[in-house]
């Protein structure tokens, strides 16, 4: 049985609807879980999105983000709140994904990014990359999410996407809830 104590899974929330995972923390009064099935259309920018996450409007709880981990279930967090963000991400797929955390944790040092976070996904060749940012406008992480991604693709074949993005609706400016810290 999975353990529901959130000090034994370094997970937490409060009353004010924040969600605490490893060193991360997302003010969220909503979370998405993914199903096996299309959920919803969405219409966007000339484009049609088949969304396979579910918008579940309530806090998350201990017992649910305990599940997240142990992979029974696959929960999802908002990464835009009215227009702006507090974490830059990189999800990276691929066979190279200690490569890729490696050359991450070197590029950040070379661009003087001093804060980040990497941890790995729910396969073991998906790496996510948190750079937290102080309430950053959409189009402003944007914009350094490329630099970013430039950088990278000169060293590596592009096996990783970028959030949040103005390209996609709220529903997809979402990321899947890391599932270990990788040192």
């Amino acid at each position: 049985m999975p353990p529901t104590s959130s000090s034994t899974t370094n997970l937490s929330t409060n009353r004010s609807s924040r969600i605490k995972v490893f060193d991360l923390e997302f003010a969220s009064d909503h979370y998405y879980i993914k199903r096996p099935r299309v959920v919803e259309q969405i219409q966007f920018d000339n484009r049609t999105f088949y969304a396979k996450f579910e918008r579940i409007e309530e806090p998350l709880s201990p017992l649910l983000l305990s599940q997240h981990l142990h992979k029974q279930y696959t929960i999802a967090v908002p990464l835009v709140e009215d227009g702006k963000t507090h974490y830059l991400v990189l999800e990276y797929k691929g066979n190279e994904a200690l490569q890729f955390a490696h050359l991450a944790r070197h590029l950040f040092h070379t661009m003087q990014i001093e804060t980040f976070y990497i941890y790995r996904g729910r396969e073991p060749e998906k790496v996510q990359v948190f750079i937290p940012v102080s309430s950053m406008p959409l189009k402003e992480a944007e914009s350094m999410l490329n630099v970013i991604s430039e950088k990278l693709a000169m060293r590596l074949p592009k096996r990783w996407k970028t959030l949040p993005s103005t390209k996609l609706p709220d529903a997809y400016n979402i990321v899947t809830l890391p599932y270990a810290h990788i040192e």
